[in-house]
């Protein structure tokens, strides 16, 4: 595996243990060379967007009261930016990706309990307000 790979399916089982002491099965990893650069930019979208998501408490039957407002914040800023940054590289994968975002921000917005004012919520300083 060269250093500039990836592995999709490559599973951390131990926090401790650094991903470059893991063994790695060839069949899995591609160089990143070989990547197009909306797949990056899209599978980091999705990572931000998952991540923002649990930090909401918005999967199914995630526990309200695990809500983490300053991480969600932190997430959709970044999710943002990216977005905002890559969107006439984006193709097919622009709407939904815009879609994903505008949701997060507002169930942000639902979720806490002194909403910004618009244009001052997660990612708008990128995106502009955001309108329910």
């Amino acid at each position: 595996m060269s250093p500039n790979s990836y592995s999709p399916d490559q599973s951390d089982s131990d926090d401790n243990v650094h991903v470059a002491n893991q063994p790695v099965d060839d069949d899995n990893v591609r160089d990143l060379i070989d990547i197009p650069a909306v797949e990056v930019i899209t599978r980091s979208a999705v990572m931000l967007m998952s991540s923002a998501a649990e930090k909401l408490a918005l999967a199914e039957g995630a526990d309200p009261d695990s809500v983490d407002l300053p991480e969600a914040r932190a997430l959709i800023s970044a999710l943002a930016g990216l977005v905002v940054a890559a969107l006439g590289d984006l193709g097919m994968h622009r709407k939904p990706l815009q879609d994903g975002l505008r949701a997060l921000q507002l169930a942000f917005r639902e979720a806490s309990a002194y909403p910004d004012e618009p244009g001052e919520g997660p990612g708008e300083q990128f995106t502009g307000p955001v309108k329910g």
